[in-house]
C-alpha cells in the first residue's frame, strides 16, 4: 500500500547554515544570484588578464557554496535550470563533454524545494509471497519501523527458544527414564528444535526490507545513473539459489531499489542518455509518466522474474544530457515527454572574453584548488597563464573555452607538479610544464609521430622550387606540422586528368575538384592533353579536410607557368571555385609550426586573422600575411617579376568586378 505525504518543506543548502526561506518568497533571480566578493577591482586595468582584479593569489578569491553559483559561462542552461527546479520540469542538455552538464545536475538538486522525503518499505505479503506490499512513510521512520520490527522478532524469537528448550530437557529427561530409550530421545529432541527453527523463519519474514532510505538526505535527492545497467537504473530481484526446503531468502528480502526510485523527489541524471537501451528507455519514460515503478528481477533466467512488488514511488526531475548524436539515437518517445514537459539547451563551448568573465575564470581556478583540497594555492601570473590557456583553446579571437574539464585538468597537473616539488605557492613555470604535461593520449601519439618525422622529413625553408609548397596541417589535438606538397604536369595518353595522392579522405577529394575548377579558369595553359600530378609529401595518416586547397592550388599554378616559390613562405586555407581564401581550423597551431620549421612568412585566410593566438615566443619569428584571394596568394608566393606579375594581372582581370567587389567592401567570405 502506497501512503504519500507531500508537505512542502523550506529549501535547505547544503552546508551553508542559514535559516531557511520558504518557497514562495523566494524569488527565482534569488535563486540564481551569484555571490558577492569582497574582492577589490582596478577599474583602470579592467583589460588585463584577471579583468582587473586585484590579488596575489586564489587564496584571495572567496569560493560560492552553491554548485549554481560555481557555474561559469553557461547563463542560458544555468538560467533554464533555475526556472525548471523551480517548477520542476525534465531538462535535456546537449554539448560537447567537459561543459559543465554534470555540475548543472547536481545544482539543480541543491535548487530544488525541498518536499518532504520519503522512506519506501517493501513488506512479505503473506497471500503471495512474489508480490511484496510497498509502504512509504517520512524520512527518517523507515529505520524507526524496521528496527521495532526487529526488536519485535527478537523477543519472539527469544520466547521461542526459551519453549524450545524447555520441550527439549523434558523430552531428554523423560527418555533418561525409560531404559534403553535415550536415542529415541535425542532424535526426538533434534526433531523438535528442527522443527522449532523452521518455524522462526516465519516470524523473520515480517521484517520489512528498507527500500530507499532518505534519513541522512539534506537536500532533494541527487542519483546518477550515467551507463547504469537496467538493474542499477529500474531496480532488480537478488537471484535466490536456494528457492525450497525451507532455506529461500524471502522475496521482499531481495529486492533492490534503482536509481529511479532513489531519486524520488529529487534528480535523476542520465548523462550519454542514447546510450541506454531501448527497452530501458521505454521503462524510464513509463516511470517518468506514472510517478511510478514495480521493481522486477531483470534477468528472464532469475528466480527473481517472477516476483513483482506494488508500484514505487518514482516522483523524480530528470536531466538528460549528452553529445549531438545523443538525440539520434535517443527514444522518440523519451525525448518527446521532456521537451514536452521541460526545457531543452545546448551547452555553449565558448563564450566571449570580457573582463567580468576572466574575473569569474579567476574563480574557477580557485573552486579546483578549493575543490581538490590538497593543491597549492595559484599566484596571479599562474592564473593568468591559465586564462592564456582558456583563450587559445577556444579557437575564436575575443573568447574562452567552456570545456572546463580539461582546463580543469590542466589546473590538477600543475598544482601536483607544484605539490611534488613542496611548493607554497602553484607558478606560472609550473602551468607551463603541466601544457607540456597534460596532454592526452592521441595528442602525445601525434607529437611522437611528428617528432620521428623530423628525421626523415623533406622541409625546405630556403630558396626557390616550382610547384612545391609548404602546407601547413594539424595533427591530433593542437600540434601544427608542415605538409609539403608537390605538383608535376605532364603529357597525357589520353584526356588530361588531375591526380592527387597522399591518402586523402572525401573532403579533400572534393577539394582536389574545387582546384582543378579554378586551374582550368586561371591558367593559359592547355590542359586538356595534361595530367596534373599532385602529392602530398609524407601523408602517411591522411589528408581529411580541404585547408591545403590554397597550397595545392598554388603549387599546380606554379607547375604549370613554370614559376618557381618562394620556399621561405608556408600556407594554408581552403578555396572558393571562384578563387575566393576561405578560413580554415587550427591557424594558431599551424603558424607556430611554421615558426619552428624556420620558415619565415605564413599566409593565412584574412577570416582567419582574428583567431591567430600565437605564443609571445613566436611572434617576432614569423610574418602573418592575410589574404582574401588566390591572386594575393600567388603574388606573395611566386618570385620572377615578370612572370608573376603578368601572371597575376591575369587572375586579377579574369575575376575583375567581383575581387574589387570583395577588396571594396573589406568583408570575408563566411566559413563552408
Amino acid at each position: 500500500m502506497s501512503n504519500n505525504n507531500a508537505d512542502e518543506v523550506s529549501p535547505v543548502e547544503e552546508g551553508s547554515g542559514e535559516v531557511p526561506v520558504e518557497p514562495e518568497d523566494q524569488s527565482e533571480s534569488d535563486l540564481g544570484r551569484a555571490v558577492v566578493d569582497d574582492m577589490e577591482i582596478d577599474e583602470s586595468s579592467t583589460d588585463d588578464l584577471l579583468g582587473g582584479l586585484r590579488i596575489e593569489s586564489t587564496a584571495d578569491i572567496e569560493v560560492p557554496d552553491r554548485l549554481v553559483d560555481q557555474v561559469i559561462g553557461q547563463d542560458r542552461a544555468r538560467d533554464i535550470v533555475l526556472k525548471a527546479a523551480k517548477q520542476r520540469r525534465h531538462v535535456m542538455m546537449i554539448g560537447s563533454p567537459g561543459t559543465g552538464k554534470s555540475m548543472l545536475a547536481k545544482a539543480m538538486s541543491q535548487l530544488l524545494p525541498r518536499e518532504e522525503l520519503q522512506d519506501v518499505l517493501v513488506y512479505h505479503n503473506p497471500d503471495d509471497g512474489n508480490e511484496p506490499k510497498i509502504r512509504t512513510v517520512p524520512a527518517g521512520k523507515g529505520e524507526q519501523i524496521v528496527e521495532a520490527h526487529k526488536e519485535e522478532a527478537r523477543k519472539r524469537n527469544q520466547m521461542r527458544s526459551f519453549l524450545m528448550w524447555i520441550i527439549i530437557a523434558i523430552v531428554i529427561g523423560y527418555a533418561l527414564l525409560i531404559e534403553g530409550a535415550v536415542l529415541l530421545g535425542i532424535l526426538a529432541a533434534g526433531v523438535i528444535y528442527l522443527a522449532f527453527r523452521y518455524s522462526s523463519r516465519g516470524s523473520d519474514a515480517m521484517i520489512p526490507n528498507l527500500l530507499v532510505n532518505t534519513a541522512d538526505q539534506q537536500t532533494a535527492p541527487f542519483e546518477d545513473a550515467t551507463g547504469a545497467h537496467a538493474g542499477a537504473l529500474l531496480g532488480d530481484v537478488r537471484h535466490d539459489p536456494f528457492q525450497s526446503g525451507g532455506m529461500e531468502t524471502p522475496s521482499h528480502d531481495r529486492v533492490e531499489a534503482g536509481a529511479i526510485h532513489k531519486a524520488n523527489k529529487g534528480v535523476l541524471f542520465i548523462d550519454e542518455i542514447n546510450t541506454l537501451d531501448i527497452r530501458s528507455q521505454q521503462k524510464l519514460m513509463t516511470a517518468i509518466q506514472e510517478g511510478e515503478f514495480s521493481i522486477t528481477g531483470q534477468s528472464e533466467r532469475s528466480s527473481g522474474a517472477m516476483v513483482q512488488t506494488e508500484p514505487v514511488p518514482t516522483d523524480f526531475v530528470m536531466v538528460a544530457a549528452g553529445n549531438l548524436d545523443a538525440m539520434e539515437n535517443m527514444h522518440p518517445a523519451l525525448r518527446s515527454r521532456i521537451k514536452g514537459y521541460g526545457y531543452e539547451v545546448y551547452m555553449d563551448d565558448t563564450i566571449r572574453d570580457e573582463p567580468e568573465m576572466r574575473r569569474k575564470y579567476a574563480r574557477f581556478v580557485a573552486q579546483e584548488v578549493d575543490k581538490d583540497g590538497r593543491l597549492p594555492h595559484f599566484t596571479r601570473e599562474a592564473v593568468e597563464e591559465v586564462i592564456l590557456e582558456a583563450q587559445r583553446r577556444s579557437g575564436r579571437k575575443g573568447h574562452l573555452t567552456l570545456e572546463l574539464r580539461n582546463l580543469g585538468g590542466l589546473v590538477r597537473v600543475a598544482g601536483d607538479i607544484a605539490r611534488a616539488e613542496e611548493a607554497e605557492f602553484t607558478t606560472r613555470e609550473h602551468v607551463l610544464r603541466a601544457k607540456r604535461r597534460s596532454r592526452s593520449i592521441e595528442q602525445q601519439l601525434a607529437d611522437d609521430y611528428i617528432e620521428k618525422r623530423k628525421d626523415y622529413e623533406l622541409n625546405v625553408s630556403q630558396g626557390e622550387v616550382v610547384g612545391r609548397v609548404n602546407g601547413l596541417a594539424v595533427m591530433g589535438e593542437d600540434s601544427g606540422i608542415v605538409m609539403p606538397v608537390m605538383a608535376e604536369v605532364a603529357p597525357s595518353q589520353g584526356p588530361g586528368e588531375v591526380i592527387a595522392t597522399g591518402n586523402l579522405q572525401d573532403i579533400a577529394q572534393e577539394a582536389v575538384q574545387n582546384v582543378s575548377a579554378i586551374i582550368k579558369k586561371f591558367s593559359d595553359e592547355d590542359i586538356s592533353q595534361q595530367d596534373i600530378h599532385i602529392q602530398y609529401v609524407q601523408s602517411y595518416e591522411g589528408v581529411e579536410g580541404d585547408s591545403a586547397s590554397v597550397t595545392m592550388a598554388t603549387a599546380v599554378i606554379s607547375a604549370l607557368e613554370n614559376i618557381p616559390i618562394d620556399q621561405s613562405i608556408a600556407m594554408t586555407g581552403s578555396l572558393s571555385v571562384r578563387g575566393d581564401v576561405l578560413p580554415v581550423g587550427g591557424v594558431t597551431h599551424k603558424i607556430e609550426a611554421a615558426a619552428k620549421a624556420g620558415l619565415e612568412t605564413v599566409i593565412i585566410p584574412a577570416a582567419n586573422e582574428q583567431d591567430v593566438m600565437i605564443e609571445d615566443e613566436y611572434k617576432d619569428q614569423i610574418e602573418i600575411i592575410p589574404v582574401r584571394h588566390i591572386s594575393e596568394v600567388l603574388e606573395v608566393a611566386l618570385v620572377g617579376e615578370p612572370e608573376k606579375d603578368s601572371l597575376v594581372d591575369r587572375l586579377k582581370n579574369i575575376t575583375g568586378q567581383a575581387l574589387d567587389r570583395q577588396v571594396g567592401h573589406g568583408g570575408s567570405p563566411s566559413p563552408q
